[in-house]
């Protein structure tokens, strides 16, 4: 229903349409106000993005070891945030981050939202780490390859499909994530979810329906290339057997 709202003609939701127009789209990519939060939710999910990347990717590598101290207790700490109610974790954030000065702010913004996708870069990475090799860790290393050498050079070409996996289901959850910001962000940090929010709180326009459907294809895109990937990563993991 969305979609084809989308490309209605005139400024109010009707079956069928009276006529078929990309007003609604011409009106987000010029009004200011959906432009700005476009741009803060790129700069929010880019750097979000980047940090639970290698948040998630350390802690998979120290978690996926067997011999690894306390592994159930941390990796439960570690996927609290996705077991945790989102408003939880918001209110909890909110005190926490108003007493250290952080709320308001968009420093604050990216490390919430890091919070909340740290895990499913853990998990996922964990996962494409349960049938990795590691005697080919001590290989290189008996040839003389320092840690981070063995790292970039043995160990990230082969879970690359998974660390690109989490990295991107950490990009949708910050560019979609809409509780946290409603109590962690102020009026300069304001996200597409955010202005798609108040939009409809406020007056309901059909713009509100370009910026769903153009939501609606960033996730498709996403979950095809994560599909993708999973595909590779099964493939590689067979040819290695």
């Amino acid at each position: 229903m969305i979609v084809p709202l989308s490309f209605n003609s005139e400024p109010y939701f009707t079956f069928p349409l009276p006529g078929v127009s990309l007003r609604w789209y011409e009106d987000f990519f010029r009004n200011d106000r959906w432009t700005l939060a476009l741009q803060t939710s790129i700069k929010v999910a880019a750097a979000v993005t980047l940090l639970a990347t290698a948040l998630g990717t350390v802690a998979a590598l120290g978690l996926s070891r067997a011999n690894f101290p306390a592994r159930t207790l941390i990796m439960s700490l570690l996927i609290s945030p996705m077991v945790v109610p989102v408003i939880i974790s918001a209110v909890g954030m909110y005190f926490f981050y108003t007493r250290i000065g952080l709320s308001n702010s968009l420093p604050g913004l990216i490390l919430a939202h890091t919070a909340l996708a740290t895990p499913f870069v853990v998990i996922v990475v964990t996962a494409t780490l349960s049938g990795f090799d590691y005697s080919l860790v001590r290989a290189g290393a008996s040839l003389g390859a320092t840690p981070t050498r063995v790292f970039f050079k043995v160990i990230l070409p082969l879970i690359l499909p998974g660390v690109i996996s989490g990295a991107l289901f950490a990009c949708v959850t910050s560019f979609d994530e809409v509780v946290v910001v409603l109590f962690l962000a102020g009026p300069e940090q304001r996200t597409l979810p955010k202005q798609m929010f108040s939009g409809i709180r406020e007056m309901i326009s059909p713009t509100i329906t370009a910026a769903a459907t153009l939501l609606i294809v960033f996730a498709i895109i996403m979950l095809t290339t994560i599909e993708l990937l999973r595909r590779r990563s099964e493939r590689l993991r067979g040819i290695r057997r």
